[in-house]
């Protein structure tokens, strides 16, 4: 009797082992699609929606990095800048080398004008041997510079970005933005030339390029220029900022 107690006792232990590793399992699989779904969501730019499934899986796997990368990303869309370095901090924490996670720690220190910060989480991450796309921290230096009016430096970067992707848009629309801060327009004109045949829909370097016409006063491209924003653009503040270009231009 004894013998045959001690078995069942095995026995039921041994169940409500295999049980917990099969609600384990079953819980990780859940988590990580409300992870993915978050994930599809914010793409869409849902972010309630992918705050929601995200907090979801956090309450069972809080220890993924990925997660917390997310979460700072669905943070920073809406605007809750604290909260958002909160999980990029996490994310670092759980994983020191996540470059992505540092460029993004970097893009809200720049929202809130904190350059200083801003400028050491985008070195960091460019740094990263193993960072897929250090085009984007070469690019978001170049914008800090940009706006800490340190224009040759701005230069700099935006150019190493474009040497590490020869297409990045972004950075030749940096370019052309600094040279027109510093006066030289048709250096202007060739980088934003360059930016929108590398993106024929990148509506702000339309605009930045009529600009840069009108500095050149050749005002048939300038108005051409304008014209394709409003193509690519419905309403906002840059479909309002063009049409008040061509306003000008017409009159």
């Amino acid at each position: 009797m004894l013998r045959r107690n001690s078995f069942l006792i095995f026995l039921a232990l041994t169940i409500g082992i295999l049980s917990c590793g099969g609600n384990k399992a079953l819980l990780k699989k859940q988590s990580e699609a409300s992870r993915l779904l978050g994930e599809s969501y914010y793409v869409e730019g849902k972010f309630t929606d992918a705050l929601r499934e995200l907090l979801h899986a956090e309450k069972f796997y809080s220890e993924v990095p990925s997660l917390h990368n997310d979460l700072g990303l669905v943070y920073m869309a809406k605007g809750e800048y604290e909260k958002a370095l909160f999980h990029f901090e996490k994310a670092l924490k759980l994983n020191p080398q996540y470059p992505e996670a540092l460029n993004n720690m970097g893009t809200v220190y720049s929202i809130q004008e904190q350059w200083d910060k801003a400028i050491e989480c985008f070195d960091r991450a460019r740094s990263d041997l193993l960072y897929k796309t250090p085009h984007i921290a070469l690019s978001n230096l170049g914008s800090v510079y940009y706006e800490k009016r340190e224009y040759d430096r701005s230069v700099q970067f935006y150019k190493e970005a474009l040497k590490a992707a020869p297409q990045f848009a972004r950075a030749d629309r940096g370019i052309g933005r600094t040279y027109m801060a510093m006066g030289k327009y048709k250096e202007a004109v060739l980088s934003l030339e360059k930016a929108v045949k590398s993106a024929p829909n990148f509506a702000a370097a339309y605009y930045d390029l009529g600009q840069a016409y009108l500095k050149l006063q050749s005002f048939e491209k300038a108005l051409s220029a304008f014209k394709k924003v409003l193509e690519l653009t419905s309403d906002g503040e840059l479909n309002a900022k063009a049409r008040a270009a061509i306003q000008e231009l017409n009159r």
